[in-house]
């Protein structure tokens, strides 16, 4: 048997899962057989499974040019196979075409399909081929810097669902949606977060160098080293957290009626928010909920040291009972994740278009919850991680339409707190002030944001009249 690298091993048994839905690559990206490998093969495991994610459906285009019978079926290890092959061959350059090759013909093989190594190789050497004569139609550089007009040709172009880029054609323009596509295929920032400033000089100590992050003042961008060995990380002392969803948490806790004592993050795993909340309201009561059993134990031990502080409840969050009288509820609701393509790219391939309004129900009844279990003059911020309307102006619409002791609250004087309290960089308010909808939310857009799209909408309850 040939050799196999460690990295491409754990790629292609990744995707394998992906493929059959047993598993999303994030979370198969932190399994303990990914976490025990070295630093390189980590690393490239990672780029090899988002990348080939990302670029899939060019990825079979491009592969499908030179099969003997193009609309053949194939097995799923061999079409996995193909892909990894295609992607070392066509966009990771410092890859040596030979070794991209042998092994994965090589995987063929230990999967049990001998019988089709000769047409993996095969395959692949005529894309090596093609490669090297720098054909046209594999500049991808060229390529993806033509102004892309139409939604095929941005379909097309960054390996997207059509009929998804015609959607956001619709409801943001050719040149919005080009940037949204643009940012879904690149690697998603990596953002850590220190919970005392001081942190930062034992990561020092501990190889990791960091750099100033582009949002939220007390994150950093992570440009080196490995952060997952290290004893703050270990003691929670420093996190990883996008830096749109902790502007999320930071404007929930920054909302926040005064003498708040009562706190509901709604839909907490993995618990990130839950944690800036605690931060910010270290006085008040916190109750995190979550209804997948297995998250919610994990989320449990990840907030055990700030029991009885906050405590976990596993439970549906729709159930949320009326009278509760919440100060502050974060409804951060779960859903289709079109604005984290960058970060989750398998969801372009499972996706869809009856996803939203499936969505969108699911959302409204956590809402309506929420609003119900909120005392008069408390507040509750919605938001998603989704860039479809259905799922956001539309929930929002229909919340204060049926609940007439709610209203709407623009977040923009939520952001002047954060600008005030310094927990954004210069220039930052600015930018977010820009990103308002005419009703007072915030949407922010992959491409104009640095961070992953979000939308985040803040109601208050009034009294009866």
């Amino acid at each position: 048997m040939g050799n196999l690298s460690p990295a491409r091993e754990a790629a292609f048994r990744i995707l394998l899962q992906v493929e059959k839905g047993q598993a999303h690559s994030d979370d198969l990206l932190r399994a303990r057989f990914v976490s025990r490998m070295m630093p390189v093969d980590r690393n490239l495991t990672t780029a090899l499974v988002l990348g080939t994610l990302r670029w899939q459906i060019a990825l079979d285009r491009e592969v499908k040019q030179y099969l003997a019978k193009p609309n053949a079926k194939l097995d799923t290890e061999v079409r996995i196979a193909l892909r990894l092959g295609a992607l070392q061959l066509l966009r990771m350059e410092r890859i040596p075409a030979h070794a991209a090759i042998a092994e994965c013909v090589e995987l063929v093989k230990r999967a049990g399909h001998s019988f089709a190594a000769r047409m993996v190789n095969a395959v692949l050497r005529k894309l090596a081929q093609a490669q090297a004569d720098a054909l046209p139609a594999h500049n991808h550089s060229e390529q993806e810097k033509t102004e892309a007009v139409t939604p095929t040709d941005l379909a097309h172009a960054f390996a997207h669902p059509a009929w998804l880029v015609e959607r956001w054609v619709r409801q943001y323009g050719p040149a919005q949606t080009q940037a949204i596509c643009a940012h879904g295929q690149q690697q998603a920032a990596l953002h850590v977060r220190m919970v005392h400033p001081d942190v930062a000089e034992q990561l020092r100590g501990e190889g990791i160098q960091l750099a100033p992050a582009e949002l939220l003042a007390d994150a950093r961008t992570l440009i080196a080293g490995d952060l997952v060995r290290t004893n703050a990380f270990h003691a929670v002392q420093v996190r990883l957290q996008d830096e749109g969803s902790q502007l999320v948490a930071e404007l929930a806790a920054a909302c926040a009626p005064a003498g708040t004592q009562k706190i509901c993050d709604s839909c907490a795993a993995p618990g990130g928010k839950t944690l800036i909340l605690a931060e910010r309201h270290n006085k008040a009561q916190i109750t995190a909920c979550e209804l997948s059993a297995p998250r919610a134990e994990e989320l449990a031990k990840r907030l055990a040291p700030l029991a009885p502080r906050v405590h976990c409840r596993a439970c549906d969050a729709s159930t949320l009972a009326a009278g509760e009288a919440f100060d502050l509820i974060l409804v951060d609701a779960p859903c289709s994740g079109t604005g984290t393509m960058g970060r989750n790219p398998e969801i372009r391939h499972r996706l869809q278009p009856e996803e939203f309004a499936r969505q969108a129900e699911r959302q409204y009844a956590i809402l309506a919850a929420a609003l119900g279990a909120v005392r008069v003059g408390g507040r509750v911020l919605y938001s998603t991680c989704s860039l479809e309307p259905e799922e956001n102006e539309d929930v929002v619409a229909r919340a204060l339409a049926a609940q007439h002791n709610v209203r709407q609250i623009s977040l923009a004087a939520a952001i002047d707190t954060l600008d005030a309290r310094g927990l954004l960089t210069e220039g930052t308010a600015h930018t977010l002030q820009a990103a308002f909808t005419p009703e007072g939310a915030l949407r922010l857009l992959p491409g104009s944001s640095p961070t992953d799209g979000f939308f985040m909408a803040l109601f208050e309850c009034v009294a009866e009249q």
